[in-house]
């Protein structure tokens, strides 16, 4: 058995004909961590959460989950994991109570006590105690992903995988499953990887993240470092009758960083942002392009994304 962190992956890839999907990934998850996997529809993430839960098998690559070999112990892998799907597994017809019942003997979990305990815990865990008896058909969405989170921490695994678990919940309801998830974390001791396309998501839960695009990790680290690597402010322009003589005349600037047109947008990178406004919009008044508005802020995860890949998340998101 290889002991090198929860997760191991070295030039893991996964092809489906011409088509790579996956492009030799090779990370380290460190034992109690909530480790993120960032990027569009598309991009690999679903792919990867597949193949580290023995679902799919790599074409190329070794991984390891908790020390075991995912394509020669997937056995004692399943063991290790609990694994939580984009789309809902429960049982709709059944209670809260019922379906985490279920599915504890699916894990054999014994004796009766020890069960009915472990499942009274993380009903409380995850804010569920008082509708134990309701049908899950009559569940919000919020709630759904609460219980779906509960069944895959029923059996006590090492590692937790959450493929996009808040994807389609309004913005409260996805705060409320990251308080969830970190009160979960703690209580469990245990390592999570999730895959997201929400920047902010990633920001809130994930101690270090990768960003993946087309198959390939493009950048890996602390939320927090990644987003120093920018090393300036994220200026955004939004303009009417965007022209080169406009773009010629940024190029110029000294001191930008990272220049991206969007339509009738511009977004750059910058120090001293503020000091450079005015410049800005004279050049564009020389450049007879009319400004709509400016906006300066500090780096966020999707200015990364943007830094690295040239292009929005939401230009891929559907």
């Amino acid at each position: 058995m290889k002991n090198k962190g929860a997760i191991l992956v070295e030039n893991l890839s996964k092809n489906y004909g011409d088509f790579k999907a996956l492009k030799e990934i090779s990370l380290k998850i460190n034992e109690g961590e909530i480790f993120g996997l960032l990027g569009p529809n598309g991009a690999g993430k679903s792919t990867f959460i597949h193949i580290i839960s023995t679902l799919l098998r790599p074409t190329s690559g070794t991984a390891f989950v908790n020390g075991y070999d995912i394509t020669k112990d997937p056995r004692n892998v399943r063991k290790s994991i609990g694994l939580v799907f984009q789309d809902t597994i429960l049982d709709l017809e059944l209670g809260a109570l019922d379906n985490l019942d279920f599915h504890a003997r699916l894990y054999n979990i014994v004796p009766v006590k020890l069960k009915e305990k472990r499942i009274n815990e993380l009903i409380d865990l995850v804010g569920l105690s008082n509708y134990t008896k309701r049908k899950v058909e009559t569940f919000s969405g919020g709630m759904k992903r609460r219980l779906e989170i509960a069944r895959g921490f029923l059996h006590n695994p090492k590692v937790l995988l959450l493929d996009e678990p808040t994807l389609g919940l309004d913005p409260q309801t996805r705060r409320h499953i990251w308080e969830h998830i970190l009160k979960i974390r703690i209580k469990e001791k245990m390592t999570i990887l999730l895959t997201t396309h929400y920047m902010e998501e990633a920001d809130f839960l994930c101690d270090r993240v990768a960003i993946i695009d087309k198959g390939k990790i493009i950048a890996i680290g602390k939320p927090r470092d990644l987003k120093n690597k920018l090393k300036g402010d994220i200026v955004s322009i939004q303009v009417k009758n965007l022209n080169k003589n406009l773009i010629n005349n940024l190029k110029k600037i000294k001191h930008i960083k990272k220049l991206e047109f969007l339509q009738d947008e511009i977004k750059l990178v910058t120090t001293n942002a503020e000091s450079k406004i005015a410049k800005f919009v004279d050049i564009a008044k020389k450049s007879k392009v009319i400004v709509q508005s400016i906006s300066v802020h500090k780096p966020t995860l999707e200015d990364v994304f943007l830094y690295y890949t040239g292009r929005e998340m939401r230009d891929d998101v559907s």
